[in-house]
């Protein structure tokens, strides 16, 4: 059977699972859609709640981004992590005990101020907005592979599939829509990647095959995966992989702004909202965290054996013979692989010195000049290798099976659509419970509510399909942009609404809004207005940046602007109620907290 044929075999049932089990648990009512009618199992909804977790930035992107550039991204995985365990602990069981349907309404209640809901609405728009970008970024990628089409056509096919389920279904749907997709996700990722470690180190555990010892270049005995790893990429003109190059500060805001970033984006704090009790949702909690846990110690192993993969394919001799022919690439079968992505646009070569071969090597390496002049070579010839595309790719580069190469299309499917859903609920939601039934037309029935937030996530696709098909960074990159003007707004607010009775509103609105503006406008003068490339004043490079913060890492510094400005106005204004400081009570202590509160 053709690869194209089993791909779709894959895909294609794994989708008719999806918008089955959406037609199944189709929302009839506002409870249905935006909390799944409160009645989820803390198990079901921390398989779920990975699933929203483990987005396209985590399954496609991050082990792309690790595998390209080594030890130094390892804040994403440190940040993810963190920040999850921080939301944990923190936030999630004190919201759930509120009692509400959106982060905009506890902020709104908590504030007594319909326009610190209203504030909150825009921050959680602009936020889920950026990470939907990244998200349909990713679905392009997956579906431009598998089904043989351009990256444009597959983004426009993977928004038709998100329409057909989130719409629909509504949280009730998303929630089992999502444990169906971490189901398919989890074993596309660990398969080949059991498959792989065993190939090169002869163990089954990838996170114990990363430290385990390969054979030496040539046969020769053996040596650590990792320091052949890092001797073939520093042959090649690469920084080593093992090694940090970031300064600690950048590295530092980085994983910090990742961090609180994870523990304000609204689409994840709103799968709480899901479950009966309080206590739930702790272990709804715990649960997600083990959960995650299989794809994020998997992923370092998987980053770092697909570059050795990569670079052994590209210099078969060793990196002191000759690199692959041309000829090679064009009619040896474990080559396949690379015609089969350059038509999707997201790799790509050129014999650019006429030799018949293709020089894969760092051509900006001071280093590699002189041997690039003393052979000829007219730079790398590796023209495009979209990084996005490396664990997608993996199975392939390894030559494994065809049906786990159709498992990981329908896994990193599952991965972009789980969270884009989650996403696109999160807007929704905001549009249609918070800013018109909370603000515009307070009087509207339920059914109405339900159209718009139906209306809502259309607007909230085809909005992100636009800028995903130009998007400001690869698929991690453009997600940790999101994390960061989560971490300059929301996070603060949501801290401060729970452990100060003194922020009252006119602080909170005012902070929240100093945080959004610093980091957005931060992020566009260095990525671009509204994400259009070319129109940015600065590069996006430490050079260009303030301080040599780039714009990835910029949310830590605007969490501490909206910290500051909020605690500073608050003083200089009038105090808060002493109702509003009974419900922070209320919420904060855990005492007799059995149930959540309903207002």
């Amino acid at each position: 059977m053709e690869q194209f044929t089993i791909n779709l075999l894959f895909v294609g049932a794994s989708f008719a699972l999806y918008i089955g089990i959406a037609i199944w648990a189709r929302a009839g009512s506002t409870s249905e859609f935006y909390a799944a009618g409160r009645g989820v199992h803390p198990v079901t909804n921390g398989m779920a709640t990975a699933a929203d977790w483990m987005s396209a930035a985590s399954f496609i992107s991050m082990a792309g981004l690790i595998a390209f550039t080594g030890y130094d991204n390892s804040t994403f995985l440190m940040g993810w992590t963190g920040g999850y365990v921080l939301l944990a602990l923190l936030l999630a069981p004190y919201l759930r005990k509120f009692g509400k349907f959106t982060v905009s309404e506890f902020i709104g209640d908590r504030f007594y101020s319909p326009t610190a809901r209203m504030v909150a609405v825009v921050c959680l728009i602009i936020a889920s907005t950026t990470y939907v970008i990244g998200q349909m970024t990713g679905v392009g990628v997956a579906f431009g592979r598998f089904l043989e089409i351009s990256n444009t056509a597959g983004l426009l096919i993977g928004a038709c599939v998100v329409f057909a389920y989130a719409v629909f279904g509504g949280m009730k749907g998303v929630t089992y829509t999502q444990v169906a997709q971490y189901c398919v996700l989890i074993m596309a990722y660990t398969i080949p990647a059991v498959f792989i470690s065993l190939q090169l180190t002869g163990t089954p555990i990838p996170a114990l095959g990363l430290f385990s010892e390969v054979s030496a270049t040539g046969g020769e005995g053996s040596v650590y995966l990792l320091t052949k790893l890092d001797q073939i990429v520093t042959d090649l003109g690469f920084a080593s992989y093992t090694e940090a190059h970031k300064d600690n500060l950048t590295m530092v805001l980085f994983t910090q702004s990742l961090m609180i970033g994870t523990a304000g984006l609204p689409h994840v704090i709103m799968r709480f909202f899901t479950v009966p009790k309080v206590s739930d949702a702790r272990w709804s909690a715990g649960w997600t965290l083990v959960f995650i846990a299989l794809l994020y110690l998997t992923a370092p192993a998987v980053g770092a054996m697909a570059r050795l993969n990569i670079t052994e394919l590209m210099w078969p001799n060793g990196t002191s013979g000759d690199p692959v022919s041309v000829q090679t690439i064009e009619t040896a079968p474990e080559y396949d692989w690379m015609l089969t992505w350059q038509k999707t646009g997201l790799l790509d070569w050129e014999d650019k010195n006429g030799d018949g071969l293709i020089q894969y090597y760092n051509d900006g390496s001071d280093a590699m000049a002189e041997r690039a002049a003393a052979n000829g070579w007219e730079g790398n010839e590796v023209t495009n290798f979209n990084r996005d595309i490396l664990v997608l790719a993996n199975p392939e580069i390894a030559n494994l099976p065809g049906w786990v190469i159709g498992l990981v299309a329908a896994g990193g499917l599952a991965a972009a659509l789980s969270t884009a859903a989650g996403l696109l609920l999160a807007i929704s939601s905001a549009v249609s419970h918070d800013l018109l039934k909370g603000q515009l037309t307070p009087n509207m029935s339920e059914k109405a509510e339900l159209m718009s937030a139906r209306i809502a996530m259309a607007v909230a696709i085809a909005v992100a399909t636009i800028l995903g098909l130009n998007p400001p960074g690869f698929a991690a990159q453009t997600v940790a942009l999101a994390f960061g003007l989560a971490a300059a707004s929301i996070f603060p607010a949501l801290m401060m609404g729970i452990f100060s009775k003194r922020i009252n509103n006119v602080g909170a609105v005012a902070g929240m809004l100093s945080g959004l503006i610093f980091t957005l406008v931060y992020i566009f003068l260095h990525k671009g207005w509204l994400f259009i490339a070319g129109t940015n004043s600065f590069p996006d490079t430490v050079d260009g940046s303030l301080f040599g913060i780039q714009s990835t890492a910029i949310g830590a510094v605007g969490a501490l602007i909206n910290f500051a400005v909020a605690y500073g106005v608050s003083m200089m204004t009038k105090d808060t109620p002493q109702e509003i400081k009974d419900l922070v009570e209320s919420v904060r202590i855990p005492a007799g907290a059995g149930g959540a509160v309903d207002h």
